[in-house]
């Protein structure tokens, strides 16, 4: 029967905990679903507005093929190597996206020039793309009357336009004359020149040539010379290569801009050019043996004509000798052996203006050569034993047909080498030209920037809504407040009809007009604060129970908490229970409770405790029957002062015995220390707290005030509660049901 329950573990409570608050942020952000919604909309019309107004950008596309390099001509094996070049993929992409071949294709299509008309801000680029001419040089006629925009179908083409060093990739402004006439202003605005189209202009370091311009007199044109280097370096980061495949050969190439002739143009140019390149490359290899093989085929040819000449001569001189069959026999081998050795000697040299002497290549040769002449070191060892008319007739015949051989080999080499080199094709080719489909720009991705735009809309403000829970640390929970120990007596709502009354109210004081009932409590009594304050009433009368008098003393941290409002509200309501009640406004600096009974300010409290006016005086009856009122009166000086005076001591002892109940209305503690004077006076002292406007710390310090001056406070009315989603999931009962008749 004694026995105690069973409290929940920790694990249990921790679990609750964090439940309630996965819900209670849930209901935050459900709180401020109209702020989230209306954050989102803006952030998805903005997106739609981006995506809909940016520029198009239009992707231009080609394909290359890397081929192995072969001979071009079949038989040619022997002299391939001297000409052979073969590429990796990767190695040709390289190439393809150099300087050299990056740099000519600026240069050729003058792409660190850029002239552009001037569009109107935001809009003008839609309206400029969007114009559809009907005929040649057509105009769209101009908006909001903004004459120096274009506003569709304006051009310009610069030939030529040359700047200062220090005037590079700054703006220039062109402006239309009439009759073919412009203006060119630099970025300081002084007027460069005044030029005809299709002259060339010059000015000092200035040049400018322009081919065509189809614009009205007015229109500005916005003119770049750009460094030619940093033209270059982007456009090789724009342009990218890629192979399709791996070892395919295969090279992608693409390039993005918002013009599509000039993707595709650019595009193309890089192509050609790097195909040309690659053409001249491998026929280089050719050019080059052709030009060394035309120098020694005349000195070759030289050489046979001497040799022929001496044979003939030795002839006459002999009356036609003839070699025998042996001499005969050791002449071919010898010829055999020497042209042999010519050969080998050509590739000698050919070798060594491609390698160097330690080079195995050319090692192998030399060791080619040194054993050829140790073999024919034996043949001509044969040849001493020979008759010496046999010897010389064979040395002669010998030097002829070496010289023959080598002259027939080297003329039939050199038609080779012209063949190869007027057939050269390169190992690249185009497969696919630059091409656009200018159908559908690859950007922007209006479906995607109005989805990524309306989502960043969406987290960002579920982000500010977290971020400002997290910075507002006002109580919203009436536990918090029971955690520091104070008995939280009633939680008053929110009340939609006193927002009302108080709208009256604050027209009424600026028309200076007395409003004449402005009480919720007499106006509204079924209204859910009034409810409230009733059930406030019944824990007062437990409370006070064992209370030295019966005055109530109403304060709160801060101001605008409610305060005036419970004191006339709880007063019209214990009143209205048939006892005599009194409210004092002790507030005499900024007092308004005279507003809520339609009363005027002066001779009220400050009066009395001056000494000027007694308690009779002072008291004012109200509409509400058995409550009297005292007003603040005239602001006084001094407002602790007399509050310590000992008036208030013997105002207190009056008002104890006359009323059933005294409440006393009085300024924040922590702004004035008005409360705790009056408090020591009073039986129970009251703080009122504000729904999410207080925090823990400064409600803490409020009762640490009052108990440092002697006072305990009894309770917290906790006023405003707001009917929340991230407050309905606790298991504190905030809220009063509303329970009235139908009728």
């Amino acid at each position: 029967m004694n026995s105690k329950p069973i409290a929940p573990t920790s694990n249990q409570n921790k679990s609750t905990e964090q439940e309630i608050d996965l819900l209670a942020l849930f209901g935050t952000l459900l709180d401020r679903k109209y702020f989230i919604i209306l954050f989102t909309g803006i952030f998805a019309i903005i997106g739609v507005a981006v995506a809909i107004l940016s520029t198009p950008i239009y992707k231009a596309t080609a394909l290359i093929q890397v081929e192995e390099s072969s001979p071009s001509v079949p038989g040619l094996d022997d002299m391939a190597g001297m000409f052979e070049s073969s590429s990796e993929a990767v190695t040709e992409i390289e190439l393809l996206k150099s300087r050299s071949v990056i740099g000519e294709a600026v240069d050729s299509l003058k792409l660190d020039i850029i002239a552009e008309p001037k569009l109107f801000p935001i809009i003008g680029g839609k309206f400029y793309r969007g114009f559809a001419a009907q005929k040649p040089n057509d105009i769209a006629e101009p908006l909001f009357g903004a004459n120096s925009y274009a506003w569709g179908g304006e051009s310009i083409n610069v030939f030529r336009f040359v700047v200062p060093a220090a005037f590079e990739g700054k703006e220039f402004e062109l402006v239309v004359k009439q009759s073919k006439q412009y203006e060119l202003i630099n970025p300081d605005g002084d007027v460069v020149f005044n030029g005809t189209v299709g002259k060339d202009e010059v000015n000092g370091f200035y040049q400018l040539t322009v081919r065509n311009l189809n614009a009205r007199p007015g229109t500005i044109f916005t003119l770049f010379k750009n460094n030619r280097y940093r033209t270059v370096v982007e456009l090789q980061q724009e342009i990218s290569a890629s192979e399709k495949g791996k070892d395919s050969g295969i090279i992608t190439l693409a390039y993005e801009h918002k013009n599509a002739a000039h993707a595709e143009k650019v595009l193309d140019k890089v192509a050609d050019i790097y195909v040309r390149r690659n053409v001249e490359r491998n026929s280089a290899e050719a050019k080059k043996s052709l030009d060394f093989l035309e120098v020694q085929l005349p000195e070759v040819k030289k050489q046979l004509e001497a040799s022929e000449q001496r044979f003939n001569d030795y002839q006459k001189q002999r009356k036609s000798v003839n070699i025998t069959l042996e001499t005969q026999a050791i002449l071919e081998q010898i010829v055999e052996l020497d042209t042999t050795l010519q050969e080998l000697d050509l590739k000698r040299l050919e070798l060594s203006r491609k390698f160097k002497r330690e080079h195995p290549a050319y090692q192998g040769v030399i060791k080619q050569i040194e054993s050829i002449e140790a073999e024919k070191a034996q043949l001509t060892s044969k040849v001493s034993n020979l008759p010496e008319t046999q010897q010389e007739l064979l040395r002669l015949t010998r030097d002829v047909e070496v010289g023959n051989e080598i002259y027939m080999l080297l003329l039939s080499k050199t038609q080779e080498l012209d063949i190869v080199r007027a057939g050269t094709v390169g190992n690249v080719r185009v497969v696919d030209a630059a091409a656009v489909d200018t159908t559908e720009p690859v950007k922007p991705k209006k479906a995607l920037i109005a989805v990524v735009a309306t989502l960043l809309g969406g987290f960002l403000a579920v982000a500010i809504v977290l971020i400002q829970k997290a910075m507002h640390r006002g109580v919203e929970d009436p536990s918090e407040i029971e955690a520091l120990g104070l008995a939280v007596y009633a939680s008053v709502p929110h009340s939609d009809y006193q927002d009302k009354l108080s709208g009256f109210a604050e027209r009424a004081r600026k028309n200076k007009i007395n409003k004449p009932k402005s009480i919720l409590a007499l106006d509204n009594p079924a209204d859910l604060a009034i409810e409230a304050l009733r059930s406030l009433r019944t824990s007062l009368h437990f409370a006070m129970i064992e209370s030295k008098n019966n005055i109530i003393a109403i304060s709160g941290p801060s101001p605008n908490v409610g305060k005036s409002f419970i004191s006339v509200n709880l007063a019209s309501v214990l009143a209205q229970s048939g006892k005599k009640v009194l409210i004092i406004d002790a507030d005499m600096r900024k007092g308004y409770l005279q507003t809520q009974f339609g009363l005027k300010w002066d001779d009220g409290l400050s009066d009395y405790l001056s000494g000027r006016l007694n308690l009779e005086q002072v008291t004012k009856p109200t509409k509400v029957e058995g409550l009297s009122v005292i007003t603040r009166g005239q602001i006084p000086p001094n407002p602790s002062e007399l509050l310590m005076h000992e008036n208030f001591s013997k105002l207190v002892e009056e008002i104890s015995s006359a009323y059933d109940l005294v409440i006393i209305d009085t300024p924040p503690i922590l702004a004035v220390t008005d409360p705790a004077i009056v408090s020591a006076h009073c039986g129970t002292t009251l703080l009122v707290a504000r729904f999410g406007q207080n925090h823990v710390r400064e409600i803490e310090l409020t009762r640490n005030r009052f108990e440092q001056n002697g006072t305990d406070v009894k309770g917290v009315v906790f006023n405003g509660i707001v009917k929340k989603a991230s407050n309905a999931y606790g298991y504190y009962g905030y809220y009063n049901y509303e329970y009235k008749s139908d009728k």
